[in-house]
């Protein structure tokens, strides 16, 4: 799988990348989805709210068992559903990797637990708007925990462009602009819709060496 960060560098703008921006206007934001690893006698992987729905699809590539709630536009086809201010709520107590395949792309946000060939814990309460700026953030709101032997395919999710024993992601979003859907006359719909465009920066510190790379987008 791809991160959604590394779809941005590599111009792929799907859903589950347009779905990241929608919460933001135009303007600068910093410390957005940040990244930790140490990799000792074991990897421990460390990501703000942003990854939360890449760790869980990640993690259902390996055999897995996942509980813990599922956030949805959609109604699913799950156990205990509530539904609040538009939203299907799910709290699950067993569900597979095969079945997170199923939903992942209906899914609003997966807050879920694993155990299996590798750990993966997450919180099961969003932060709120305004509070993960810079210095705030929790960069252990989804932690996945795995044995060396898994380095090659979390390096392939989240590391494409470095390689260490201790790496910090941090990114930069700054928007300009808001390419509104056209013919679109529901308010919502024009919210969740919109595009935004603008400049993505992306600082990786690698063993204690600083890289910077930036990429436009419009997501």
């Amino acid at each position: 799988m791809r991160c959604f960060i590394e779809k941005i560098f590599r111009g792929e703008w799907d859903e589950l990348v347009h779905s990241q921006f929608v919460r933001f206007g135009k303007g600068n934001y910093s410390g957005r989805a940040v990244l930790s690893l140490r990799k000792n006698e074991k990897i421990k992987l460390g990501g703000s709210f942003e990854y939360a729905d890449d760790f869980v699809i990640f993690a259902s590539e390996f055999n897995m068992k996942f509980s813990g709630i599922i956030m949805s536009r959609e109604k699913l086809e799950l156990e205990n559903e509530k539904k609040k201010a538009g939203i299907y709520v799910y709290e699950v107590s067993e569900i597979s990797s095969e079945k997170i395949n199923e939903i992942k792309d209906k899914a609003y946000h997966m807050l879920l637990d694993g155990e299996g060939e590798i750990s993966l814990k997450i919180k099961k309460k969003l932060p709120k708007p305004g509070k993960s700026g810079e210095g705030k953030i929790d960069d252990k709101f989804c932690v996945i925990e795995a044995d060396l032997r898994f380095w090659n395919r979390i390096k392939e999710a989240f590391f494409w462009d470095a390689d260490g024993k201790k790496i910090k992601v941090v990114h930069d979003y700054h928007i300009n602009e808001l390419v509104m859907p056209k013919n679109e006359k529901d308010f919502e719909q024009i919210r969740i819709k919109t595009k935004r465009k603008g400049l993505l920066i992306r600082k990786i510190e690698v063993d204690g060496k600083l890289i910077e790379k930036q990429k436009e987008f419009e997501a």
